[in-house]
């Protein structure tokens, strides 16, 4: 499994010619709407291609607007993360936070501390160390399912900000899992293509049976990462 934001190109669909007037005309669509888009689900084209890097395509309200709506949606989801390819725009921007109330035990096991919101355009991350953790994921775009994904514990992070600005920053636990699940996201990654398979459960059985809060258990009773030491 690749640790960085790039993933074999047989995997991926070449970038189709994307006009700035079809984004532009699809964020206005949505926008425009009056409602809350639906999340696109996992079959559709849009996150199985590299989206397209925020060079201006939109303009400062625009990105606004366009930012207020994905984080209204992701809250209604309800989700840590949300990337712009899956409301079916295909340009590099994702926005994440992470509020949630966690059991103490899940926390400390998970390395999850509160993520304040932000906003991220063009993002790259690269691992900081060696050090690999494995826990289960969901997504907004796959539902009903969840599956045990092995990431770099830690990560570096650059990005532009909604200002304009290169920003670069560190982290850890379950702060860089959604940082990495979302920058992969604008790279036509989807968490499967990093999961163990064999972890692959429904959401009645996640809940049912594997929602401690390490997945010893679970690899155990459904046989993957053997070698591995307990996330």
């Amino acid at each position: 499994m690749s640790s960085d934001t790039t993933n074999d190109a047989n995997t991926i669909a070449p970038t189709a010619e994307i006009s700035t007037e079809s984004i532009q005309e699809t964020v206005e669509e949505i926008l425009n709407a009056g409602v809350l888009p639906p999340i696109v689900q996992v079959g559709h084209p849009v996150l199985r291609q590299q989206a397209v890097p925020f060079t201006g395509q939109l303009d400062d309200a625009e990105l606004s607007r366009l930012i207020d709506l994905m984080r209204r949606v992701m809250h209604k989801a309800p989700g840590v993360g949300l990337a712009a390819p899956q409301l079916g725009i295909p340009l590099q921007i994702a926005v994440l936070e992470d509020r949630f109330d966690v059991d103490p035990e899940v926390a400390a096991a998970r390395g999850r501390e509160p993520l304040p919101f932000f906003a991220m355009l063009n993002p790259s991350y690269v691992p900081l160390g060696s050090a690999k953790k494995a826990f289960y994921e969901g997504c907004l775009s796959l539902n009903g399912l969840q599956a045990a994904v092995l990431r770099p514990e830690s990560v570096r992070l650059d990005f532009t900000a909604v200002d304009g600005t290169a920003q670069q920053r560190d982290f850890t636990g379950w702060q860089a899992r959604i940082v990495q699940h979302e920058t992969d996201h604008l790279h036509g990654i989807i968490y499967l293509d990093r999961a163990e398979l064999r972890s692959l459960s429904s959401n009645a059985e996640y809940a049912a049976r594997w929602a401690q809060p390490d997945i010893e258990h679970a690899r155990q009773e459904l046989g993957f990462l053997p070698d591995e030491p307990a996330g």
